[in-house]
């Protein structure tokens, strides 16, 4: 009995590593940026968000991650993210994020009328 923990508790800690290290990536793979914190929102480097990667839907687009999904809204600039087939609505679009990473060029060249 004694064998049969510890073989459980193996592949719970097994489990759980891998779980938090798929979260980890997928949420450093959402923004890849540093700097222009402040408006104007200059002096920023990195690699902006690629839109033309992510995958379409009839709301707008999916970055599809190992273990999260990032959704952004084409029209309203809702972040949302999915977990296990639940869907968490995160926040809106910031400025920076509309300034540096240029989604409405993104979704207007896909065919959708953002409104923020």
């Amino acid at each position: 009995m004694n064998v049969l923990i510890k073989i459980f508790a193996c592949i719970g800690l097994l489990f759980t590593s891998m779980f938090s290290y798929g979260l980890y990536l997928d949420i450093k793979a959402m923004d890849r940026t540093q700097g222009g914190y402040e408006a104007p929102y200059k002096g920023v480097s990195g690699e902006i968000l690629d839109w033309e990667s992510m995958d379409l839907t009839s709301t707008g687009l999916v970055q599809r991650g190992h273990i999260v999904n990032f959704i952004v809204n084409a029209t309203t600039g809702m972040i949302s993210l999915e977990l296990f087939g639940f869907i968490y609505e995160a926040r809106k679009l910031s400025p920076r994020a509309i300034k540096v990473h240029k989604p409405r060029q993104a979704f207007l060249k896909r065919g959708f009328t953002p409104e923020f």
